[in-house]
């Protein structure tokens, strides 16, 4: 782990991030230079101008999005550039990286105008492909199948969508832990035992995955909402028209920020060159059994016969 100057340096999400808060979870920056992305910085009431409205939820002003968590912090994400975090009187390092890590970063790339989808990203055969869906849907439990199948994970809960020189959508690497819950652990054969629960959430574990992660952006060839349903069959459905918006606009992470953002315009070009370039696709879960390596096979055996970018 690199530290300069009292700052741990990494990478994440396609970008170069310092931080004086330890982020073990992520891969450390070798040599990070002057070309910094995103700053993470710790801060109290006498340094910082954090604002908060009465009301529940986020406080968007200009180019800054702040929220609390109840005696725990105070967040800040500023300009896309920036994440001051603030301790209250029950700060717990763990607990406030899941929210750096999760609900900051997130609204950090829509501030620069980076698509975040929420869900798993995997890549198969040079491909990113993304699974989203509901929270529930088994989105990482489907992606860990992949990875039980000897295929790679790129992200997981926060993918980051972006282009290539040439228009291409990309999927940025963002680090090697997967969320299981332990229903999941205990499908795959996985000793809770070897895990660490996530704060505040004894039955889902954080569950590195370092030695099956690609940490190289790829170009993204398919996206697939995740659906439970009570069928008995697991089933692919392609998405056409309309419904491919409808997918990337609900499953985007912290989606409900866009419109507060001004960013409506911009999700929909940024929405219809991925749609333009990538096929979107429903995969039906059946919920009365454990099927995701059988949902792996039809992702693969589409693949193979060209139904799938």
């Amino acid at each position: 782990m690199v530290r300069i100057q009292n700052v741990y340096v990494y990478s994440a999400f396609g970008l170069a991030i310092s931080s004086e808060l330890p982020l073990p979870e992520l891969n450390s920056l070798d040599l990070p230079g002057d070309n910094i992305d995103v700053s993470i910085k710790l801060a109290d009431f006498t340094e910082t101008k954090v604002l908060l409205n009465q009301e529940k939820g986020f406080t968007v002003h200009q180019d800054e999005v702040a929220f609390e968590v109840p005696n725990t912090a105070l967040f800040s994400i500023r300009n896309g550039s920036e994440i001051i975090v603030v301790p209250l009187k029950e700060f717990d390092k763990d607990r406030v990286r899941l929210y750096i890590l999760g609900t900051c970063m997130g609204v950090l790339l829509m501030q620069k105008r980076i698509l975040p989808l929420h869900g798993s990203a995997v890549a198969v055969d040079g491909k990113a492909y993304a699974i989203v869906g509901n929270s529930g849907a088994g989105k990482s439990t489907l992606a860990s199948a992949f990875i039980q199948e000897g295929y790679k994970l790129i992200s997981d809960d926060v993918i980051p969508v972006t282009f290539s020189q040439d228009n291409v959508p990309l999927i940025q690497p963002s680090y090697p832990q997967q969320k299981l819950w332990e229903e999941s652990l205990a499908n795959f054969g996985m000793d809770k035992g070897k895990y660490e629960p996530l704060f505040e959430r004894e039955t889902k574990y954080s569950v590195p995955v370092k030695a099956s992660f690609y940490n190289e952006s790829l170009p993204l060839a398919g996206i697939f909402e995740l659906v439970k349903s009570t069928s008995e069959s697991a089933e692919i459905r392609k998405a056409d028209g309309l419904e491919g918006f409808r997918i990337l606009n609900h499953h985007t992470f912290r989606g409900s920020l866009v419109q507060r953002l001004g960013l409506k315009k911009w999700h929909f070009e940024y929405s219809s060159t991925i749609l333009r370039n990538v096929p979107a696709f429903q995969l039906i879960r059946p919920v009365l059994r454990f099927t995701p390596y059988e949902l792996v096979a039809k992702v693969v055996d589409s693949m193979k016969e060209g139904g799938l970018g």
